[in-house]
This record gives structure tokens, sequence and C-alpha cells, in this order.
């Protein structure tokens, strides 16, 4: 059954590939990016001569943007089964070294749009009793690695959004979804889009080479394993549309999507969602 699915972050990477991939499936997808008569012209012109496709301008660190993109897409549609947050940048560098106005740009783009996101078209949702939330958060967003501690925290943050979401939002039919992606080589992580980084040069420098080198050779081993393991970003694409085309009830709360991990990944969740009904067990039993 065509769904009408609303995604962020389309000009580029995974959102762009979904955005494809779905459409191509026969969903009607609403391509949502910013720059659409700017720098993100091009693309914007590409998707819009697809089918199924309507690309449409939106900052997802701007509140107006987001009221009136979701406004519009609800005034033509009528209603949005699927909302995908895949919008997001990356930033490396020392904890130590961010600026806090750095670190607020970083869960401004990652964690504050959800937020934004979620408000948006929760009303409609609920009114109609149905819809699917999927969050692209991280591989490492269980846990955390040095030299990615702002960028991870606001992935951490979005797993919050999904659990909690999941269980204030049951009685409205309203399914959440987290995606942990692990690394591929899209233009977040080949450089090619620029991140949000360390910015205390000074400090960069009080830490001296050995910091460096065990940033670089983080940076190498995840880089190694990327060519290994031969990850495809469209690996992300067939999940999120497998995800769509489940049957209602049947989603899991979290969907790993890591090559690498080697269901390491999968054993973690578990193992984690058992820990924490054991946990709720004691303050509920």
């Amino acid at each position: 059954m065509s769904k009408k699915i609303f995604i962020t972050g389309t000009s580029t990477g995974f959102g762009k590939l979904t955005a494809i991939t779905l459409s191509q499936a026969g969903h009607t997808v609403i391509a949502g990016m910013r720059g659409t008569n700017g720098k993100n012209e091009a693309v914007a012109n590409e998707l819009n001569a697809l089918p199924n496709i309507e690309v449409v301008e939106v900052d997802v660190t701007d509140d107006a943007s987001v009221k009136n993109a979701f406004e519009q897409t609800l005034a033509k549609y009528g209603n949005i089964d699927v909302l995908i947050n895949n919008a997001g940048i990356a930033g490396f560098g020392l904890f130590e070294a961010y600026t806090i106005d750095q670190i607020k740009n970083i869960f401004d783009v990652n964690f504050y749009s959800v937020v934004r996101t979620y408000q948006a078209v929760l009303p409609s949702m609920r009114a109609a009793k149905n819809g699917l939330i999927i969050n692209l958060t991280s591989g490492a967003s269980g846990h955390t690695l040095p030299f990615m501690v702002p960028y991870l925290a606001a992935k951490f943050g979005v797993e919050s959004i999904t659990e909690g979401a999941q269980d204030e939002l049951s009685e409205y039919g309203i399914e959440n979804v987290s995606i942990q992606p692990g690394v591929y080589p899209t233009e977040m992580n080949t450089g090619v889009k620029t991140g949000i980084n360390a910015d205390k040069p000074e400090i960069i420098a009080e830490y001296g080479e050995a910091a460096t080198a065990k940033f670089n050779a983080m940076g190498g081993a995840l880089f190694g394993k990327m060519a290994e393991f031969k990850m495809d970003p469209q690996a992300i694409a067939d999940g999120i549309l497998e995800l769509v085309n489940m049957e209602k009830g049947t989603r899991p709360l979290r969907f790993p999507l890591d090559a690498i991990a080697q269901g390491t990944d999968k054993e973690f969740i578990a193992a984690r969602a058992e820990t924490k009904a054991k946990w709720l067990g004691k303050y509920t039993g």
C-alpha cells in the first residue's frame, strides 16, 4: 500500500538514496532539503523530475521553516504516514577543544531538528491514530567513541526520544524506530560534507601529536573496515523500505544496519532491552 513519506536531508547520502528507493517502490515522497533555490537547486531539480517525488524547502534548524514545510505538506496531501528524520551532520575533534557554540550547532542539526519535526507531525498522526517515525542515529549510539563525543551525545539523545516516544504514543497507533547505520562512505564521512568540528586550536595544540596519532589511527581503522566489508549506503535505503513495508505492530524499536559489527550490535541491543526490563521490574514489581 502506497504511503506518504516525509524525509529530511535529501540533498545527499542516505536521504537522497532513500527518497529515490521509496519513490521507485511506489510511495509518495516529500523530499525535504534546504537551499532548493540555491546550493541544492541542481539536486532539487533532479529529484523533482522523478515520479512520486516532490521536493520541499525545509531548514531543520529553523522553527518557522519546519512548521511551514509540514503545514504545506499536510494541506496538500492530507496526512503524513511516515516521517524519516535523516538530516544530520558529523563532528570530529577533542571534546575539550569544542566551544559551547559549536556543540550547540551539532545539537541543533542532530537533536533539536528531531524535536521540531516530531512536534510538527504528531498532531496529525495522533488525530489519524496512525504513523511511523524512523530516526537515523549511529552505530555507536549505544556507547561512545573518542573524538566524536558531542556528535554521539546528540545521537544518544535521539535514541532517548525514540524509546520514550514509543511508550507515550503507543495508544495513538504511532510507531517509532531508530536505525543504527554504522560507518558508510557517504559525504558525511568522506569529508565532502563539512562537519561541525572542534574549534579551539590552542587546546588541540596542547594535546599534541599523541592525540593526533590516536585520531588518525581510529579514522584509518574505520575507513579500512568500510572497504573490507564493502559498505554500500544503499543498504540503509533498502532497510528503510523494509521498515516502511512491514506490517504495523511488527516493527522493532531499534533496527541496526551494520555489517561491520557482525551481529554484535544486535546482541548489544537485545542485552540492553533485557536488562532494562529487569531494572524496570524492580520499580514496578
